[in-house]
């Protein structure tokens, strides 16, 4: 198989010919900076520290220091299991499946619910692999459909509560302009033969849902190449930096 996703606990990685390859979201979140999260980080743990104030007084200090460190992570993981949640309940339902909801993702799963009802796409593929040799980034598109009035669009699904970012149309174009995607037979077909003409993404949550069309054209793929290559460069900055020289050690210009 040229291209596999290699699922790891809380995470996943890529191997594409045998080679470790990059992630487009990880490529995403390494590259394009986000001030945003210096403010959350501070509010979850503050509010942590308010809702838990007479347990953590109850604390030794070293303990109490540890709960308010990890406060930020364990909503991250909360988030991140919804979302996990909700992305493998809605894989089943485009293509018709029942399931057995859990009481508190009811709310999420009414509001896709609605969204197919209301939207009626026709899946074309849900959960694929991409790959791009000739960048070396791989990801995983949540679905391309086909909408009633004849568009083929690529889409992907946001459970987060702040809603849709600007980083997703660098992911969506990223998807639609790899070179190929795996088929259900794990068999390379070129993306380019797939005919998408443009990219949504459907923020769903408890209380209903929203769908935005981004301008995921290859002017963003340009953008998220840029991206990438800034995410790259940060992770092997600090070899630029050798060992600390002295006067006589300095090499001289020619």
């Amino acid at each position: 198989m040229t291209l596999q996703r290699i699922d790891n606990g809380k995470g996943h990685w890529y191997k594409l010919d045998g080679q470790k390859a990059d992630g487009v979201t990880k490529l995403i979140g390494d590259g394009v900076p986000k001030p945003a999260l210096i403010n959350w980080a501070a509010n979850t743990t503050a509010e942590f520290a308010i809702d838990n104030w007479a347990e953590l007084a109850d604390m030794p200090s070293s303990q109490r220091l540890s709960e308010l460190k990890g406060a930020r992570f364990a909503a991250l993981d909360k988030a991140a299991k919804r979302g996990t949640e909700v992305h493998k309940l809605a894989e089943k339902l485009i293509q018709g499946d029942e399931v057995e909801v859990p009481e508190e993702l009811a709310g999420h799963v009414e509001s896709y619910v609605r969204f197919l009802d209301t939207w009626q796409p026709a899946p074309v593929l849900v959960e694929a692999q991409v790959a791009s040799r000739k960048w070396n980034y791989c990801g995983t598109v949540d679905m391309v459909i086909d909408l009633p009035d004849g568009r083929r669009m690529i889409a992907d699904i946001k459970t987060s509560r702040s809603g849709i970012f600007g980083e997703t149309v660098l992911q969506l174009a990223a998807y639609r302009f790899a070179e190929f995607y795996l088929d259900a037979d794990k068999n390379e077909q070129p993306m380019a033969d797939l005919g998408i003409v443009g990219a949504l993404a459907i923020w769903v949550r408890s209380d209903g849902y929203d769908v935005y069309e981004l301008p995921a054209d290859e002017y963003q793929h340009n953008r998220f190449l840029h991206v990438a290559t800034v995410a790259r460069w940060a992770k092997t900055s600090r070899d630029l930096v050798g060992p600390a020289v002295q006067p006589n050690t300095l090499e001289r210009a020619a």
